[in-house]
């Protein structure tokens, strides 16, 4: 099952270099909020794995915890 469906009418976003809805032909950048505190998370990316940290809990949250939102781009 696809989680990357798009806020407006619910079908499947395509990867363009930014996530794109074909039917709503709107563009969204992928947010994660930290579980503990609701903050913006920082994605870090190195070596092909991605994290998420939190300046607010100054601590790297999990990935299976982080709560993802699209937002317009």
């Amino acid at each position: 099952m696809n989680e990357n469906n798009c806020p407006i009418c619910e079908d499947e976003l395509s990867w363009k270099g930014e996530y794109h809805c074909d039917s709503c032909d709107e563009s969204f950048k992928k947010v994660g909020f930290c579980p503990e505190c609701e903050a913006e998370l920082e994605k870090l990316q190195a070596c092909g794995a991605a994290n998420y940290f939190c300046n607010a809990c100054n601590e790297l949250k999990s990935k299976s915890k982080v709560r993802f939102e699209f937002q317009p781009s």
